[in-house]
């Protein structure tokens, strides 16, 4: 079988394809079924949250639950644009910080040669076995120790390092040719400007995976507010979101959660659809040497 134009992914419909449609639709169907429910139950009036049995879609749509949401966080004391600010600023910042270490130590550790590389590569390797509770003292100390407690530090420090990340980058680095490399060296390219120039935009598939996973670490984070911060003003919106159940009445509660949850979740469909094209790249090209 081959396909016109771009035989693996043509640009334009073939009937060759109708097979893959009849097998794909179905599943996009239920994968989208979720994306679906969570807009419904957050425009659901309290009695078709508490309705029996459940109804999956919405038959009033109303916007009560985001204004109850909205007055919680003003009663409070802080609004609710605190924490939005607050979870922007440390999600902008980690997802930048980390993406940037973890491309250049992917770079290093992938085209230059120096003792105890390997050694370096395969310790953080280890750090992927390690569940986040595992390291909560450690991260705990380093930060009481800097004395950075109930700061913005305290947020982006402990979520740097993103050893996922690492081992994506690297190997995708691993496949770019080292004649590239030589050649600009010969340019007289320095390293940085090779890095800048060659393996970033080599590399973008690469990074847009890393960033998601990064974006997805810090914008749900509740670790850091919950251990390093003290004062309300400096918590993140998942924090203050993940509070609605315990502080609020319970039935009323469950229609702000519902809207907490979808706005939770928006950026992170928003961000992988902006970027899913560059992931699917980074799929197809893992296994290519």
């Amino acid at each position: 079988m081959a396909f016109k134009g771009n035989g693996i992914n043509p640009k334009k419909f073939h009937k060759d394809q109708l097979k893959f449609y009849l097998f794909l639709i179905p599943f996009a169907i239920f994968m989208l079924l979720p994306i679906l429910f969570i807009i419904n139950h957050a425009l659901k009036p309290l009695d078709e949250l508490y309705a029996f049995p459940p109804r999956f879609f919405v038959d009033k749509p109303i916007l009560d639950n985001f204004r109850n949401l909205f007055d919680l966080a003003n009663t409070s004391g802080i609004p609710l644009s605190r924490y939005i600010f607050n979870s922007l600023l440390v999600t902008v910042a980690v997802v930048f910080l980390s993406v940037f270490i973890s491309s250049l130590a992917g770079y290093v550790l992938s085209k230059k040669h120096f003792r105890g590389k390997h050694t370096i590569f395969e310790i953080n390797n280890a750090a992927l076995m390690f569940v986040p509770i595992a390291v909560t003292i450690p991260r705990f100390l380093t930060v009481s120790y800097l004395g950075i407690e109930d700061t913005y530090f305290a947020h982006i420090l402990p979520l740097i390092a993103m050893p996922v990340g690492l081992f994506l980058i690297k190997q995708f680095i691993d496949q770019i040719p080292n004649s590239l490399i030589e050649a600009a060296v010969i340019d007289g390219a320095s390293n940085f400007k090779i890095y800048w120039k060659i393996i970033l935009p080599l590399i973008k598939p690469a990074i847009a995976t890393a960033s998601i996973l990064a974006f997805q670490l810090v914008w749900n984070d509740l670790e850091t507010s919950t251990l390093f911060t003290t004062s309300e003003s400096m918590r993140t919106l998942a924090f203050f979101m993940n509070t609605l159940a315990a502080d609020t009445n319970v039935v009323v509660g469950q229609g702000m959660a519902a809207a907490a949850a979808l706005i939770m979740f928006i950026p992170n469909l928003i961000l992988f659809i902006i970027l899913q094209s560059k992931v699917m790249n980074t799929m197809s090209h893992s296994g290519l040497k």
